[in-house]
């Protein structure tokens, strides 16, 4: 884990930030550490953060230092996001592909047991880890996520056919924007709407100098669609087979309030609490996030 300083209006009074890279057998992940001068003496695991889709680790940028007052943090750029290495020429992101660098990366780069907070995509891959390596994870947050995306098997190979027909015609032309306010403009709207200021908190990482502006250094493979997704059956299994004490974030006017059918994925959670907080989808960045910083602090701070 290489540490490598930040610019100073990131530091907190009692935390600071700092830029870390951390390589990995076939990429470098990159990311955000937060350590706190004040911490308890009693020994917390690390606090591992995973952003959502087309997102990066600047989102946690508003609860982490409150987080990092009681443990060490490490928000991270997933593979294709932010400062993060990208797959090679002829590889996708697949969800599974995630969940295996997180593997690595607790693996190789911290102790035993680790606490996960993941906000939307970030929640599905921390719940899937959190299912294959239960003795690495002590508590989970899954922040407006409660699994992955399922699609009925009926559908399996409509959305191989046209994941395979996006790969071979490739990602149209970068648009260069000619500043940071035009293109955070771009990103408040979407699936995901966010104010103006959490876009210009998010996006400057994952923007890149371009001759006559900025665009976007994200991989464009990221917007390709999923050659193989989840049954509701294997994600509900997925979920049960979660061990570790687990907190669901769920944003009163998030992705997830009012979709149907997400009862059967709480109860195979034997050990799940609900906390409802105010916000959309980013609630944890946009808004008052006081809700969620409380919400989460308190989970992760009761043995």
């Amino acid at each position: 884990m290489d540490d490598m300083a930040v610019s100073p209006d990131l530091c907190e009074n009692r935390s600071c930030v700092r830029e870390t890279e951390w390589p990995l057998q076939h990429i470098t992940l990159a990311g955000l550490s937060w350590s706190a001068e004040n911490a308890p003496s009693v020994s917390q695991p690390p606090i591992i953060m995973l952003h959502g889709w087309l997102d990066n680790s600047l989102t946690f940028t508003r609860v982490a230092p409150d987080l990092a007052k009681f443990a060490s943090l490490h928000a991270v750029d997933m593979a294709g996001h932010g400062h993060s290495g990208h797959r090679p020429p002829g590889q996708g992101y697949l969800l599974m592909d995630y969940v295996a660098d997180v593997a690595e990366l607790i693996e190789e780069h911290f102790g035993e047991k680790v606490d996960i907070v993941g906000h939307s995509l970030g929640g599905i891959v921390g719940a899937l880890y959190a299912a294959a390596f239960p003795e690495r994870v002590r508590r989970l947050v899954m922040i407006d996520s409660l699994g992955a995306l399922s699609r009925p098997v009926s559908e399996t190979v409509p959305q191989l056919r046209k994941a395979i027909r996006k790969r071979i015609a490739g990602s149209g032309k970068p648009v260069v924007y000619p500043d940071i306010v035009t293109a955070a403009k771009v990103r408040e709207g979407g699936l995901s709407p966010l104010s103006h200021e959490a876009a210009l908190a998010l996006i400057p990482r994952n923007l890149k100098q371009e001759d006559g502006g900025y665009s976007w250094c994200t991989d464009s493979r990221l917007r390709h669609p999923s050659q193989l997704m989840m049954t509701e059956e294997q994600v509900v299994a997925s979920l049960a087979a979660v061990q570790a004490p687990t907190l669901f974030v769920r944003a009163k006017e998030g992705l997830l309030a009012s979709r149907k059918g997400l009862e059967s994925r709480a109860d195979a959670m034997l050990n799940l609490k609900i906390v409802d907080v105010p916000g959309g989808h980013h609630c944890h960045l946009d808004g008052d996030t006081g809700p969620v910083a409380d919400a989460v602090r308190n989970f992760l701070a009761n043995e």
